[in-house]
């Protein structure tokens, strides 16, 4: 698989993970890490290989074929949260579930948000969440709908160790609790003794 960068050509080794698999890529900072994420994700088009999820081909959907399938299929924890910062925590998370175009179910929501120690944030705002909190809010958000695929770019990057491993522990736990393939990808080091299926860019 390959994709063209500001005229530079990346290419990426195959890549499979199976059904409910955590899988861990490793690589240093420009070597792709973020861009490949973005493919997987299907936010950017690959210019030679594919990308294929549940037998489903990305690069045969048109746009909107591609965002329904996103929304429901793939939950994704950015390196930066992107949460809308007027809206409280549970707005947000209900966002997540008309964008998928799904009806909001404020029952998952409050119980995702107890499941990762947030209930008492339900009504708070991005902002005053400390990162550690904001973290586990885009966990949140990410296994919301129940997805087949948890993609997580750099999520221990700005963390110390106690929070790091509190994260990854909840992205495992999570990913398991929806059966979802879980694909984080790194150059954290420190996350290397979680994980058996390990992939080096």
């Amino acid at each position: 698989m390959s994709f063209y960068l500001l005229g530079e050509r990346l290419t990426f080794p195959d890549l499979r993970c199976n059904d409910g698999e955590h899988c861990l890529i490793l690589g240093q900072s420009g070597s792709g890490k973020t861009t490949l994420l973005h493919l997987i994700a299907g936010l950017r088009t690959v210019q030679s290989g594919s990308i294929v999820l549940n037998d489903t081909k990305m690069s045969e959907l048109s746009a909107g074929q591609l965002d329904r399938l996103r929304g429901r299929n793939i939950g994704i924890v950015f390196q930066h949260s992107h949460f809308v910062r007027s809206f409280t925590l549970e707005e947000n998370l209900g966002l997540a579930q008309r964008l998928a175009g799904l009806p909001v179910n404020h029952s998952r929501i409050s119980s995702i948000l107890a499941q990762l120690n947030l209930a008492h944030k339900l009504r708070a705002k991005p902002d005053a969440l400390s990162i550690g909190e904001q973290q586990r809010a885009a966990i949140a958000r990410a296994v919301l709908n129940q997805p087949a695929l948890i993609l997580a770019d750099e999520p221990t990057s700005a963390l110390d160790d106690v929070n790091t491993e509190q994260v990854i522990q909840l992205l495992q736990e999570q990913a398991a609790s929806v059966n979802a393939t879980l694909l984080i990808v790194t150059h954290d080091n420190r996350l290397k003794t979680r994980f058996e299926q390990q992939i080096q860019l």
